[in-house]
């Protein structure tokens, strides 16, 4: 039985493999019952949590280019003052809280309604049996109400019952009637064939709060990179307000986008009209004057004397004409600078041909936007609007300098162009005074006509655009919804609770046998060492009355002890000495490892073999023996003996109420020094008497790691039979016996795993160790064949 450091080796990673299953396999009831718990629980989520919906819509943003349609006139760019050059912005606008509280607003979803369920609440949106209108709120609720609930009920006597939640409250009404609700005013009308309802539960939240949520579930995806298609995603447990909300804020998004454009093309409207005004007063004035100078100088039909030098003239008439237009423009934009306040729009694309003074209206208008939309949540201490009106300013001031350079430039042009009519004119001197003086008044005449008409025409583009103006996000798909759960997914919440069935016990067992430093079965003592051999393993007892075995006993523990001398008599074979009696020490580390329990099983076991066995209770100084002893004899035993030398052996050692054949010596007083006692040599004497009475002497000892008394009882011994107590040794532990058995100090020693647990018994339960085991036996010891040839062989 004895196995030696190298007599056993692994058989390759599927034995590990197996032993690490098994770890977990004899907690199968645990798993069992675990993803059983955890499949019921997910169950009953799935079947008492909210459903979560989703709902989606595809839209075009728009890109606006330019309407000037290839005429020849410079385009002032009336509806497309917000071009959109940068897809960003226009999402930055469609997820802002400003759009999404105009939704919360339109929809009332800042209002909501519940009917009370077994379990949870069910949102009604479209089928709240009542209408509920706001007549007036109070003037600390101006600015929005929220964190109010309401109980509603009507009975069948048409009696409204309103319950406030907070205070509880309640108020009765008939429908139809202003009712107040503290927060304000408020009518609660049936809707038609509504006889009675009970149990509606109104919440109002803040719009904020509502819009806040909302924003955050919203999601805008790009088909691809690089397109202007988007999808709008929200979720939410009731479909159809998920498709309300996302319908509502395309429509938001566009009423913005148009509104915007209105105010430009209002703006622009208005300097067109003052400007037609201006010119249409000026053109008047030129065509009396011209009618006057042909009326005062009779004239009809005015010939040209040269025609070569008046066709150059109307060449230089020409540029003249085109320079003045410019000069016209600039000195108009410059008045209307001048008189224009901080949030007023720019003309834009006037006519001016100076492309950097355009690109310079453009970024003013787009400043003066945006400082209009924050103004219209802020005030003008907001840093942001500081910082845009210091822009504004600045760039203001550019514009006007360089128009006034531009007009600069176009003075020296228009002096130029002058100079070479001059020019021309000194050789038509003979053309009369009176052509000059008409071709002058024609040249004013066509300038102002010319500005004239296409000013008309710019107002008729301008309300054109006022009246049909395209939507900025233009739908592909309104809002639709595929009706298909988006969350919880049974199929995950499912399979999650298997996982989630299957890791906590394996995470118990796993962390509970990582911090574990217990030595618990078999395989763990062989894991620390197999320098010294286990010759027994002893299941657990839970019942106390089983603690001893008794006569023709078939429990599990009696086949124990008896496996245990069958290995015992092989290893005495080989320790045992000549001498008759057969001596077994029996110790252990620490105390409560079961040594008095396993020596006191052992004699009885020994004895059922009609052998004369002896107990010793060697253990002086925190003595158990004699509590299966009689009043009568168990207050003296080995420690009197060997401190008084008038004491008699044999009066000391008493009949075992257990087996006729199990006699006991218990421990005795307890003696103020018993390594003392224990080193005379008396003892010696003691054991050679004893051997001649018993066949076997079975000595309970104390541990030995805390006193050195089974050392000196140690050289006495056959055999010891160190007691490792399962769930309660530590690992640390083994190295003590171990040390002991290389020093020499107890070289006979054996292992014996006490109170192990039925599933982590060795080979025996695993192969049928419990075969025709049963709790009493007619089964005959001395009737056993094999038995007897080993007592013959021994004896």
């Amino acid at each position: 039985m004895t196995h030696s450091n190298n007599s056993y080796k692994p058989q390759g990673s599927k034995f590990h493999i197996r032993k690490e299953l098994q770890k977990y396999l004899k907690y199968w009831y645990w798993f069992v019952l675990g993803i059983g718990a955890a499949i019921i629980g997910g169950v009953f989520y799935l079947r008492y949590t909210t459903p979560i919906y989703s709902a989606a819509a595809s839209i075009i943003i728009n890109q606006e280019t330019s309407n000037n349609g290839g005429s020849e006139m410079p385009d002032l760019g009336f509806a497309t003052g917000l071009k959109t050059n940068n897809l960003e912005k226009e999402l930055a606008i469609l997820r802002s809280r400003r759009i999404m509280h105009d939704v919360v607003k339109a929809l009332n979803l800042n209002l909501t309604f519940f009917v009370d369920g077994q379990v949870r609440d069910v949102e009604l949106y479209k089928n709240v049996p009542f209408s509920l209108k706001v007549l007036k709120l109070k003037e600390e609720n101006d600015e929005g109400i929220g964190g109010e609930s309401f109980k509603i009920s009507l009975d069948k006597n048409n009696k409204l019952k309103i319950t406030n939640l907070k205070t509880f409250e309640t108020i009765s009404a008939k429908p139809g009637t202003s009712i107040d609700l503290g927060f304000g005013n408020v009518v609660i009308q049936p809707k038609e064939g509504v006889e009675s309802f009970s149990n509606i539960t109104m919440r109002i939240s803040e719009v904020d709060e509502v819009a806040a949520k909302y924003r955050g579930g919203l999601k805008l995806i790009q088909e691809r990179e690089n397109s202007n298609v988007i999808q709008l995603v929200l979720e939410d447990p009731v479909v159809e307000k998920a498709k309300d909300v996302i319908d509502q804020l395309i429509f938001e998004f566009n009423r913005d986008a148009i509104e915007d454009k209105n105010l430009i093309a209002g703006n622009t409207a208005n300097f067109i009209n003052e400007r037609l005004d201006i010119i249409n007063d000026e053109l008047e004035y030129v065509e009396s004057g011209k009618e006057e100078f042909k009326e005062s100088n009779r004239l009809t039909d005015i010939k040209a004397e040269s025609q070569l030098f008046v066709q150059t003239a109307s060449d230089y008439n020409k540029q003249r004409q085109e320079i003045g237009t410019q000069i016209e423009l600039v000195n108009a934009m410059l008045d209307y600078l001048s008189d224009s306040e901080r949030a007023e729009l720019l003309p834009a694309n006037l006519g001016i041909e100076e492309g950097a003074i355009n690109q310079k209206i453009a970024e003013y208008n787009d400043l003066v936007l945006e400082r209009n939309r924050i103004m219209k949540s802020s005030t003008e201490l907001n840093p942001m609007v500081i910082r845009i009106n210091n822009n504004i300013d600045q760039i203001k001031a550019n514009i006007f300098q360089s128009l006034q350079r531009l007009s600069k430039n176009l003075q020296i042009s228009q002096n130029e162009v002058s100079r070479q009519m001059r020019s021309i004119g000194s050789k038509i001197l003979a053309v009369p005074s009176q052509e000059r003086e008409y071709r002058g008044i024609e040249r004013q005449q066509s300038i102002k006509e010319a500005l004239y008409l296409y000013l008309l025409q710019k107002r008729e583009e301008n309300s054109l655009a006022l009246a049909v103006t395209a939507p900025k996000a233009k739908i592909v798909d309104s809002a639709y919804s595929s009706g298909y759960i988006v969350s919880p997914k049974s199929k995950s919440v499912l399979l999650g609770t298997v996982v989630l069935g299957f890791f906590i016990p394996f995470s118990i067992i796993y962390i509970r046998n990582l911090m574990d430093n217990k030595i618990r079965k078999r395989g763990d003592l062989e894991e620390i060492t197999r320098e010294i051999s286990i010759v027994g393993e002893l299941p657990r007892v839970k019942d106390k009355s089983e603690l001893v075995i008794t006569e023709n006993d078939r429990s599990m523990l009696a086949e124990a002890f008896r496996f245990l001398i069958t290995n015992l008599q092989f290893l005495l074979l080989k320790s045992r000495n000549t001498q008759k009696s057969a001596k077994i020490l029996v110790t252990s580390t620490i105390k409560g490892e079961g040594k008095t329990f396993t020596a006191l099983n052992l004699a009885i076991t020994l004895a059922n073999t009609e052998k004369k066995v002896l107990l010793v209770g060697a253990d002086l100084r925190n003595p158990k023996l004699h509590q299966y002893l009689s009043k009568a004899t168990k207050n003296i035993g080995l420690s009197d003996y060997l401190a008084n030398k008038d004491l008699n052996l044999e009066s000391l050692i008493g009949k075992s109420k257990f087996h006729k054949n199990l006699s006991i010596l218990p421990s005795g007083s307890i003696p103020p020094n018993p390594s003392e006692l224990l080193r005379q040599p008396k003892l010696d004497g003691m054991f050679k008497k004893l051997e001649e009475n018993y066949d076997y002497i079975v000595i309970d000892s104390a541990p030995s790691m805390l006193v050195t008394d089974t050392f000196l009882i140690n050289k006495y011994a056959d055999l010891t039979l160190y007691i490792i107590k399962a769930g309660y040794t530590d690992k640390d532990l083994i190295a003590y016996p171990v040390e002991a058995k290389r020093g020499g100090s107890i070289p006979k020693i054996n292992f014996i795993l006490n109170n192990v647990q039925q599933v982590d018994l060795g080979f025996g339960n695993k192969y049928g160790y419990g075969y025709g085991i049963g709790k009493k036996s007619v089964f005959n010891w001395r009737n056993h064949a094999a038995l007897q040839r080993i007592l013959k062989i021994l004896s």
